[in-house]
């Protein structure tokens, strides 16, 4: 194995030469089984991904994350700020998913789910293939001199690239501020829905940027989990990764000489052709092995299979394989870690899925007014409190009232008795509970309220009521 690189290759990026300046990456156009299984992965997962703002389910959008307003909708199901906890656990039960996935496959969320990935390998970079050509061709323009051809392709990529931009802006921005508010805003136009039209300008001038030139760099510098599978991955974690014991053998790896049988010559499978290198989004060599810049693609698998294909030699060169199976032939093994992420999702789905059903559609919230005391009526007492009811649903409420429940008493709302919440809508305001003083057992009773649609109990809610401490 005495080709194996040092160690020198970590102290560098592929996209920065010596300089600390940015080094444009032209890889190979890639093609093969992996290539084809994700253009079809990532197609379906655009789809949704454009789709999903404007589907509306029970008259909520499908997916919408309105942090200025504090409303979420996720797979149709509203979320209030009074559903925080509801949101935080959904949250790590994703984080959680992500980290048992990374720790069983590596970066596969990277190469295979991650919308950077699949806007820049499906969508921008096979549009420049189309305009700028393949790997050479792109870096012959690159160097060539301004003159009509390269300035007739640049406009015509740039232009489409701005398009492109300014469409993922739209749904992004339908994810913001809903569907509704983006409909709106082209109705009205720009100028009465400024606020809106200004971030999607910001949004399509970010989106140009990254696609246009930032690129991979967001992989290596802009995005956590990059640093985080370093945690996360370990020898029986399957990656893509390069069977350096077979590549190597005893002579390392050579040219490919068809006259020789490099079993006999004791040289590796590995012909150091650089084809993988080449077709690597991100400008690496995987032969050096687990990398922080690898996002999984699997472009690198695709490209050596075709290579070992065309010379007769076994395919799987590079594929996905964990440390333990190259190096000890060991298969793969559910680990102790494995199980302990596992229990610990089972046990955060466990909970969401119990919080979703208890949730209601309506939450009332009564607490009593701060620094009141209690007040004599003739017989009864009365406390005053604040209220406020939630319509969490898309359908309004027109006869709400409140009633006690498995308590004597009366309920007197400040204004009228019966009020209407309108859908997504928060109804506030004052009312008072009174109370025979023969029928409290103690100087703080709890009492339990329904709130009541017509004849419909949709929601109960508990508060303290006081009276005086002696009692007859």
């Amino acid at each position: 194995m005495s080709n194996l690189p040092d160690e020198a290759f970590r102290d560098t990026i592929g996209t920065i030469d010596e300089g600390g300046n940015r080094k444009f990456i032209f890889p190979k156009k890639p093609s093969g089984k992996f290539y084809e299984y994700r253009k079809i992965v990532s197609y379906v997962l655009l789809a949704i991904l454009v789709a999903n703002p404007f589907i509306k389910v029970n008259g909520n959008q499908f997916m919408m994350f309105n942090v200025m307003e504090r409303r979420f909708n996720i797979f149709g199901f509203p979320f209030w700020p009074q559903d925080f906890y509801l949101f935080v656990i959904s949250m790590l039960v994703g984080i959680v998913f992500i980290i048992l996935f990374t720790v069983v496959f590596g970066r596969i969320f990277c190469g295979w789910i991650c919308p950077q990935t699949i806007f820049l390998e499906m969508v921008f970079r096979r549009i420049e293939y189309w305009i700028d050509g393949d790997r050479g061709a792109q870096s012959r323009l690159a160097r060539q001199e301004w003159n009509s051809e390269k300035i007739r392709k640049r406009l015509t990529k740039w232009t489409i690239f701005f398009v492109i931009s300014f469409g993922i802006a739209n749904v992004f921005l339908a994810y913001l501020v809903g569907s509704d508010q983006l409909f709106l805003m082209v109705e009205e136009g720009p100028i009465k829905q400024a606020s809106n039209f200004i971030a999607l300008l910001i949004f399509t001038g970010v989106f140009y940027f990254v696609f246009v030139w930032f690129r991979e760099q967001v992989c290596i510098i802009a995005c956590p989990y990059g640093r985080l599978q370093g945690v996360l991955l370990d020898d029986k974690s399957i990656n893509v990764a390069y069977d350096f014991v077979r590549g190597e053998k005893e002579e390392g790896r050579a040219k490919f000489n068809k006259k020789e049988d490099r079993a006999v010559t004791g040289k590796g499978d590995c012909i150091d052709c650089h084809q993988c290198v080449h077709v690597c989004p991100m400008g690496i060599d995987i032969r050096n092995g687990t990398q922080l810049e690898c996002t999984n693609c699997t472009a690198c698998i695709d490209e050596c299979d075709t290579i070992m294909e065309s010379v007769g030699l076994p395919k799987g060169l590079i594929r996905y394989a964990s440390e333990d199976e190259i190096v000890k032939k060991a298969p793969f093994k559910f680990t102790a870690r494995m199980k302990g992420y596992t229990a610990v999702l089972f046990i955060l789905l466990s909970i969401f899925m119990g919080m979703l059903f208890l949730r209601t559609d309506v939450q009332a919230i009564v607490l009593r007014l701060p620094g009141q005391l209690f007040q004599h009526k003739g017989d009864k007492i009365s406390n005053v409190y604040t209220y406020k009811i939630v319509n969490k649903t898309m359908k309004d409420y027109h006869d709400i009232h409140f009633e006690l429940i498995d308590q004597k008493g009366d309920i007197k709302n400040v204004g009228t008795q019966h009020f209407k919440v309108l859908k997504e809508g928060i109804s506030q305001g004052t009312l008072f509970i009174e109370i025979e003083e023969a029928l409290l057992e103690s100087d703080k009773t709890k009492v339990k309220i329904g709130v009541y649609n017509g004849k419909e109990l949709i929601e109960t809610t508990t508060t303290n009521f006081l009276g005086p401490r002696s009692f007859n």
